[in-house]
């Protein structure tokens, strides 16, 4: 019994060894090798409707996805993601490093019951098709399968290793954002799962605001006594002139108006007058200074008598650029070209949830995004893809999951 366990305690330790050794071609032909399971994860994913709101979809692919995570060895969690549908899965892996990671990603989609029946999963060349194909389930696929080879690696060499999937991203995260903040900064790195469009990982997002304008005036018969009217639909049109300047080209900020509403009938001048803006910025100072601005704008009144007010209202927050990221970009471009390959280090200008996760002036998460695998035509009926992108993208993160972990 003695010599069995000596035996068996030497081929463990030989097993770590060699884990610990493997090389990046080694890390590449297994990540190789992982793709066809991949695939047909991914098409697990994509053939149930999980339209935000969705609640049996969303359901039963959290179900799928706590089943996974359990079989891997992990302890899984589930909070429900009030007030959106549908339970954040939290899976927590223990193991014998000094640091801590956060791999996260959505499994919600934009697209509505039914979709999948008239569009289902397939693939055409070298590429796949699916309603969410790329935005996000093939991220979720790129995290369960980066974390079996880990497992298949016998790797530990993390302290603790945190994956959440949220069911609520495409609207906004209300019901997972105070989540991932919180779990961000109890980790040393973050890895969003978005997709890229190129082979690259994204150093910096945009933040998302929502500005809304009400002009109030006064009704009156718009043939016989116009003069007696005090028109909102004309201030309110003067109001959007002015404050079309509200951008910063320099610093990518944006501010575009984008719906607006007044009257309710032809022959009466409107009383009431509403638009509504989107605004992106990655500059942390711009939303207080897109406020000034445009308060101070509209006190400038064309229509006397009209009252104007304006509400920012704070969406998704940028990833501002910082060091951190910037040096865990670089980190991933080193291994990139390891296996001979190039990666780009990207701002985006879309918003993530990669933006909950980062805390200003602090190193601390360090936090990459577009993990992914590399799509495009999100949200579209053509959404796909790129297969030979597969590979690499998981090579990735299981290299840098155990490089980091050694540093």
């Amino acid at each position: 019994m003695r010599l069995l366990l000596s035996t068996l305690t030497l081929a463990l330790a030989c097993s770590i060894a060699h884990a610990a050794d493997t090389s990046p071609q080694d890390l590449f032909k297994q990540a190789q090798a992982e793709q066809p399971r991949y695939l047909e994860t991914l098409r697990t994913l994509v053939s149930v409707d999980t339209g935000t709101g969705t609640e049996a979809g969303l359901v039963q692919i959290g179900a799928e996805l706590e089943k996974r995570l359990k079989a891997l060895g992990a302890d899984v969690r589930t909070h429900p993601a009030t007030p959106s549908v549908g339970n954040n899965i939290v899976g927590t892996f223990k193991g014998t490093g000094s640091k801590d990671f956060l791999l996260m990603v959505h499994y919600d989609t934009v697209f509505g019951p039914g979709t999948v029946a008239r569009r289902p999963f397939r693939l055409e060349g070298e590429r796949a098709y699916g309603p969410g194909v790329a935005d996000a389930k093939g991220g979720v696929a790129m995290i369960l399968h980066a974390l079996t080879l880990l497992h298949d690696q016998q790797f530990k060499g993390y302290r603790t290793l945190t994956v959440l999937f949220n069911p609520d991203e495409e609207m906004g995260s209300a019901g997972s954002k105070a989540l991932i903040a919180e779990l961000a900064r109890q980790h040393d790195f973050v890895f969003s799962y978005e997709p890229p469009d190129q082979d690259a990982v994204t150093v910096a997002t945009n933040g998302i605001n929502r500005l809304k304008l009400e002009v109030r005036g006064r009704a009156a018969h718009a043939g016989s006594a116009p003069e007696q009217g005090r028109n909102a639909l004309t201030e309110l049109a003067h109001q959007l002139l002015q404050l079309d300047a509200l951008g910063d080209k320099a610093k990518g900020t944006t501010v575009n108006w984008t719906l607006a509403k007044a009257g309710d009938k032809a022959n009466i001048i409107p009383a009431l007058a509403t638009a509504e803006a989107d605004m992106r910025y990655s500059d942390l100072g711009e939303t207080a200074r897109v406020e000034a601005d445009a308060r101070r704008i509209i006190a400038q009144h064309r229509v006397a008598d009209t009252q104007v007010s304006l509400v920012l209202e704070k969406g998704r927050p940028p990833l501002a650029r910082n060091t951190a990221s910037t040096r865990l970009a670089a980190t991933a471009q080193q291994l990139y070209r390891e296996i001979d390959r190039k990666l780009e280090a990207i701002a985006m200008r879309f918003g993530t949830d990669a933006g909950f996760a980062y805390v200003p002036d602090s190193d601390k998460p360090a936090v990459l995004e577009t993990l992914g695998v590399v799509g495009a035509g999100l949200h579209g009926d053509d959404e796909y893809i790129e297969v030979a992108s597969v590979a690499p993208r998981l090579y990735l993160t299981v290299a840098l999951i155990r490089t980091l972990a050694s540093q």
